[in-house]
């Protein structure tokens, strides 16, 4: 016996990282705006979502008989909470798959735009090797060790990049109204701030909450104006966190030493999103990254594995949800 499965994502996904689906599960791959999406949820019993792409409408789900949803990731703000709750269905993530791919993609970037690798690769082919040499030694770059790192949200994510940067010889700071390990906090010496004491101190600062309304525009034209000259920002969490004009007035204002964008407020980003304007120097202290910062083939294999597992579970083995969220 096998049992319907729709997919929301392609085959090709899972294949090219060796995590195909199960045999005992009978897998439709559609895109998310296929026009039959009403009836083939309502034939399905488990149903798997990426984690990144437009909301599913909470009337989608009325009327089915899904056991299961399940994400291929650790976001949720897809789905409409208190809809599937009030429809009983369960929910499930994969917390921590990316954990080391998002760790790796903040300190790269990081240190990229601490010392300025991609400027100098870019002023090089321009001819300009011995004056750019002279303005980095000049300018007395920094590289990682010793400076202060500020991990604006200290759960899964923000605890594994905390843990890369202290490898990499930092020290760490953390802002987490909410903080659930303190034990990892105390393992790494790291000092609870307000935001404000950490974006005032902090060398880098990077950023790994959920896209909620108090995180909504968290980081605003006050707050980027009140980070230290120089610093780096990291955005890897949700587009909306940071008011985007607001950054890239600040790297033009020369105030910000770099950042690292991986999120936009619209997916992909619109022509006249203002970091796609940002222009001379400040666009070479800017790196754009396609909301990839926790994708690689080895995050990937784990999270579509563990994925698979979850459904099976709960539809070959009638078990309960594992990681369920609500």
């Amino acid at each position: 016996m096998t049992h319907p499965v729709l997919c929301l994502r392609p085959e090709a996904d899972f294949t090219r990282v060796d995590a195909p689906a199960p045999a005992s599960l009978a897998v439709d791959y559609r895109k998310p705006d296929d026009p039959a999406l009403p009836q083939l949820i309502k034939a399905a019993r488990a149903m798997v979502i990426p984690a990144v792409g437009p909301k599913l409408a909470p009337a989608l789900f009325e009327g089915c008989d899904l056991r299961l949803v399940q994400v291929t990731g650790a976001g949720l703000d897809r789905l409409d909470q208190a809809a599937l709750a009030r429809l009983g269905i369960p929910v499930a993530n994969v917390p921590g798959g990316s954990n080391s791919a998002v760790a790796e993609y903040a300190v790269t970037s990081a240190s990229l735009l601490l010392r300025r690798l991609s400027w100098s690769s870019a002023e090089i082919a321009k001819g300009n090797y011995v004056g750019f040499r002279a303005r980095m030694v000049a300018d007395n770059l920094n590289g990682l060790e010793g400076l202060l790192v500020g991990v604006v949200g200290f759960g899964t994510i923000g605890v594994a990049v905390a843990r890369a940067f202290h490898a990499a010889g930092c020290r760490i700071c953390f802002h987490d109204p909410a903080l659930r390990d303190q034990a990892a906090a105390l393992a790494l010496d790291a000092t609870a701030m307000t935001l404000d004491e950490l974006i005032t101190t902090a060398d880098v600062v990077t950023l790994h909450v959920p896209l909620l309304p108090a995180t909504q525009g968290l980081l605003g034209a006050r707050e980027l104006a009140r980070m230290k000259k120089g610093a780096i920002l990291i955005q890897a969490a949700r587009g909306g966190i940071v008011d985007e004009a607001a950054l890239a007035q600040s790297l033009a204002s020369g105030h910000l030493g770099g950042a690292a964008v991986d999120v936009y407020s619209v997916e992909p980003p619109t022509p006249d999103n203002p970091l796609l304007k940002v222009t001379g120097e400040a666009a070479l202290r800017l790196l754009l990254t396609p909301h990839i910062a926790g994708v690689t083939r080895q995050a990937s294999a784990l999270l579509f594995r563990s994925a698979w597992q979850n459904v099976e579970r709960v539809l070959v083995r009638g078990e309960a949800a594992a990681n369920r969220a609500y």
